[in-house]
């Protein structure tokens, strides 16, 4: 198959190109008009698929369900967004649901779906901080443990690829140190580490963190908490909620301004509320939510925020219309930024030959035309 544009999204720039995919994946790049296409979007933008690294479900399906038809509708809809990859990612809960959670990701993950990738699993909690803990429940909030995780693991059968976790609170950063050896990327998030307990965090393995901002302890000039660490630490990846809810335009141009274009990771945090209208409810950890208008999550009880519905396509504008951020800087941080921080770039995040063909095809206003799972058409 042959697909073109005069804007196809190339070393870090748009280019006249024609891609050839085959068998799932781009197996050469020629010059626009070469050949006859097979389809041809004139000057709309193809850009790599998008990666989401940290989201709970959609549609009315949450990670935390262990349900099989509403993994395999969400992986079957979150195209339309131009995800083409995600970790299917849990909230805090007893082991048992937790195990059944990450046991139907596995099961789902071998026995077949469409749409989307499923890459793994991201685990947010239970390890986590008390203080720090948002929307997680308390009640299921324990110390890290490696003999416990690596009964999780075993539910999942090795796809728990990515945590969250309070790093201060396992000690002599055992857990972090066992994790890293074992491939699993450690993000600090809900955490109240200090500056320098992050700085300690890295040194024993820790290579990202949970939407910076937000769970963790703030920046001060005296005292630079978590945030700070997030800043000085040029080789630390961060999360980001960019829907403009759960962190400011100008806070969003902040921290990617300053942090450049190679480490920072646009997420949705997106519930499984995600598809429905405002003033919807839903339980999410053990508490209820409802949507707001502007599309942000909040716990009824204390109306705080919970997670979002941002669609990644509308993170993507909102950082470049809106944040300012410079478009090289937002697309990696859905693309190659993600995949490098998983370990998966060798084949996810990048338009080059021999890449997945996971493609996506925007108009002006960043809306959707087509997206491409491994060169399938979905929309």
């Amino acid at each position: 198959m042959l697909i073109q544009s005069k804007k196809v999204w190339i070393a870090d720039q748009f280019v006249p190109a024609m891609l050839e995919v085959t068998d799932g994946k781009i197996s050469d790049i020629l010059p626009y008009g070469s050949q006859t296409a097979d389809e041809d979007y004139g000057s709309l933008r193809i850009v790599p698929g998008f990666l989401d690294i940290h989201c709970h479900g959609a549609y009315g399906f949450d990670t935390n369900d262990a349900n099989e038809e509403g993994l395999r509708n969400w992986t079957k809809n979150v195209v339309d967004e131009g995800v083409t990859a995600f970790l299917a990612t849990t909230i805090t809960q007893s082991e048992e649901v937790l195990t059944n959670a990450v046991a139907n990701v596995a099961k789902v993950m071998e026995e077949g779906y469409e749409g989307a990738e499923i890459l793994g699993i991201h685990f947010e909690g239970p390890y986590l901080d008390m203080v720090y803990k948002g929307a997680q429940p308390e009640q299921h909030i324990v110390k890290p443990s490696i003999e416990q995780f690596e009964r999780y693991q075993a539910a999942a059968k090795g796809h728990i690829r990515y945590i969250t976790m309070a790093t201060e609170t396992d000690d002599d950063f055992a857990l972090t140190h066992y994790l890293t050896k074992q491939g699993v990327v450690v993000s600090i998030g809900h955490s109240a580490a200090t500056y320098d307990q992050a700085v300690m965090a890295y040194a024993h393995g820790a290579r990202s963190m949970t939407h910076v901002y937000n769970g963790m302890t703030p920046f001060n000039h005296r005292a630079n908490g978590l945030v700070g660490a997030a800043y000085r630490i040029r080789t630390m990846y961060g999360e980001l909620i960019c829907d403009g809810n759960h962190s400011t335009t100008a806070a969003l141009n902040n921290y990617f301004m300053s942090k450049g274009p190679d480490y920072s990771i646009m997420i949705s945090d997106a519930l499984m509320a995600k598809g429905s209208p405002a003033g919807s409810r839903y339980i999410f950890g053990g508490s209820e939510i409802e949507i707001y208008p502007d599309g942000s999550a909040h716990l009824t009880a204390t109306g705080g925020l919970a997670g979002s519905t941002l669609r990644l396509n509308e993170g993507l504008r909102i950082l470049v219309e809106e944040a300012m951020v410079p478009f090289n800087y937002a697309i990696n941080s859905c693309t190659i930024n993600p995949a490098r921080c998983l370990g998966v770039d060798g084949r996810k995040g990048l338009i080059g030959v021999g890449m997945d063909a996971d493609l996506v095809v925007l108009e002006p206003d960043y809306k959707v035309h087509q997206t491409y799972c491994l060169g399938r058409a979905q929309l």
